[in-house]
């Protein structure tokens, strides 16, 4: 798939991994590591990004946390309309963009969000644009959380084994987000391998 590719599959995904999938789901064990993260590293008051946050279902968990300054990204429009049925209070309260992250976050200000965070979705970001990891950074005032499914066969790393594809349907990129972020300065505080995600906190430079 190319870029393009990528982005329209999302943008016009119905049924399994759709907005109303993940919202039938609801909050799961990510939502509540999210939850704690935030909880011990920022106020309740921090302006907090999730990109590809989909119906809602992580960002609704932070509400009922006790977060209420909070924005999401997601490439498919149905996203807004189902979140306005499963999670009214946040559809009410939130702001939400509809667009690729490649169209939305260039369009943020340097750090403008005390908190970004991402689920199982910058392992879709096709290799062409990487570039918008360096985007997140810019835009992170203090904390960046990935929740992504890095790999765990003993063939990841290797040549030939950098993705994977889910269904046969869409490509799963496995990158080391430890080297990623860190080469883009920022700081390791956690990395917590889970059965399918590595949870990992990034803490941007004092003055970022």
């Amino acid at each position: 798939m190319d870029p393009e590719e990528t982005h329209r599959s999302w943008a016009e995904r119905s049924g399994e991994f759709s907005p109303t999938y993940y919202a039938e789901i609801g909050p799961n064990e990510v939502s509540e590591t999210l939850a704690d993260v935030l909880s011990y590293y920022a106020d309740e008051s921090a302006a907090v990004l999730e990109v590809g946050c989909s119906s809602g279902r992580h960002l609704a968990h932070l509400l009922d946390s006790g977060f209420e300054n909070l924005t999401g990204v997601d490439i498919n429009d149905e996203s807004f309309e189902v979140m306005a049925e499963y999670y009214p209070e946040l559809a009410e309260t939130g702001t939400f963009h509809t667009g690729a992250l490649e169209e939305v976050v260039p369009g943020f200000g340097d750090g403008q969000f005390d908190v970004i965070y991402s689920v199982e979705t910058l392992q879709h970001v096709h290799p062409d644009n990487e570039w918008v990891f360096e985007e997140l950074v810019r835009v992170t005032d203090d904390l960046l959380v990935t929740a992504e499914n890095e790999g765990n066969s003993p063939e990841r790393g290797r040549p030939g084994n950098d993705v994977s594809c889910v269904r046969d349907d869409f490509p799963l990129y496995y990158r080391d987000w430890e080297a990623v972020f860190s080469g883009l300065g920022l700081a390791q505080l956690v990395c917590e391998p889970g059965k399918r995600d590595t949870v990992r906190v990034f803490r941007a430079p004092t003055g970022h």
